[in-house]
């Protein structure tokens, strides 16, 4: 697998793997019905750098790096990753987990933080666990989940 900086004739590959998630509405916080290009602007956000992972060509997912916060926190990062529900279970996650630590470190960040993991997306918790994250606190009903109603989500950190 290889993880790139996204280009701009990435964005058709990246709309096939943000759509599936938004439209769900189950474990990111976005409209379920987010326009493409409103997707797109926050997605590329002038603050976010966006990466692709792909095998044999194919972009199997992305993720985006900014800082969590600014000033006294600027040295806190963040990320965003969606996986194309074709290419669950196939490592992608993990791998654009683990880049997003080192591409972390080597912008001089020394911390990862993620804010708003939803609870109910098990896999999600298990693999960042797994990677090293810990969850630091829990937001009681924080997600409106579109069928399970309000579930927690959890604040994860990690240090670099």
């Amino acid at each position: 697998m290889n993880i790139r900086r996204a280009e701009d004739t990435d964005r058709a590959a990246i709309w096939r793997i943000l759509e599936p998630t938004i439209r769900a509405g189950e474990t990111y916080p976005c409209p379920r019905d987010m326009s493409r290009e409103d997707a797109f602007a926050y997605w590329f956000a002038p603050a976010h750098t966006v990466f692709v992972a792909e095998a044999d060509g194919e972009v199997l997912g992305s993720y985006y790096l900014k800082a969590n916060s600014t000033a006294g926190g600027s040295h806190v990062a963040n990320c965003g990753y969606m996986t194309g529900p074709w290419a669950w279970g196939r490592g992608v996650a993990r791998a654009m987990c683990m880049d997003s630590f080192a591409q972390a470190k080597a912008r001089g960040y020394r911390a990862m933080q993620f804010n708003l993991v939803i609870s109910t997306n098990a896999a999600a918790v298990h693999l960042w666990q797994s990677c090293g994250m810990e969850i630091v606190g829990k937001l009681a009903g924080a997600f409106a989940h579109p069928h399970l109603g309000d579930v927690d989500a959890f604040v994860m950190y990690r240090r670099l």
